[in-house]
This record gives structure tokens, sequence and C-alpha cells, in this order.
């Protein structure tokens, strides 16, 4: 469960991250690089955007690679625990199999039936000498 809980917490930072390099730049050229736009400068305007174009591939790759080891590191139960659905599919009757109904007819009395009279019973007592 630590793994798990530890990976989808990098997920999340890398998402954040991900976020926040995507509103940094700018469709037409500006954003972020617009800022250092001065002539001396060492990390110029293309500089910037090649920059933040590698970060953001890398972070793609990075939240995927995170996705499929979370999935990988899901915690499960020791197998004692089945879906329902599963239990259910194996407990189900075979759609295809003939019903079995009673062929014969009961025979119907015509007297009808008086009740029994109770039965009387008789104690004894043995007696010891």
């Amino acid at each position: 469960m630590g793994i798990y809980v530890f990976v989808s917490a990098l997920i999340i930072v890398a998402c954040l991250f991900q976020i926040l390099i995507v509103l940094v730049q700018n469709s037409k050229g500006g954003g972020l690089a617009a800022n250092f736009t001065s002539a001396g400068q060492t990390m110029g305007v293309r500089k910037t955007a090649d920059f933040l174009e590698k970060a953001t591939w890398t972070l793609c790759a990075a939240i995927l690679t995170l996705c499929i080891v979370a999935t990988a590191t899901i915690p499960r139960g020791a197998g004692a625990a089945q879906s329902r659905l599963k239990t259910q599919i194996e407990n189900a009757a075979d759609p295809n199999a003939i019903p079995t109904l009673p062929t014969a007819v009961p025979q119907s009395s015509t007297t009808p039936t008086t009740p029994a009279a109770p039965a009387t019973t008789t104690t004894t007592t043995n007696k010891s000498k």
C-alpha cells in the first residue's frame, strides 16, 4: 500500500508541474520566453522555448510511466475476496438446460381423509422390591 500511495503522490506532483509548464508557454512564441528578450542573454528566447518543450515531453513520459507503475502496485486482496460478478457468473444456471417438469399426474383421492384418533398410552410403573 505504501508504494502505491508514493507513486500516486509522484503522479500528482508531475501533473502540477505539467500544468505550470503548459501555462507558462504561449503558442505564439510569447509566454515566459517573452520576458527574456535582452541582447546579452545566454539563454535566449529560442532556448527557453526548447527547454519548455523538452520539459513538457519529459513530464508527459514520466506521468505515463508512473501511471503504469501505479497500476502494477495497486494493493490486491489475498484472493479470498472475489468480486460479486465473478461469483454470480460461476453460480449461474445454464440457460440452455432443459427444465425437468413433473410428468406424472398425482392421484386425487375421492374420499375425504379423517383425522386419526389420538393414541392412548399406558404407563407402567416398575416396582422394585
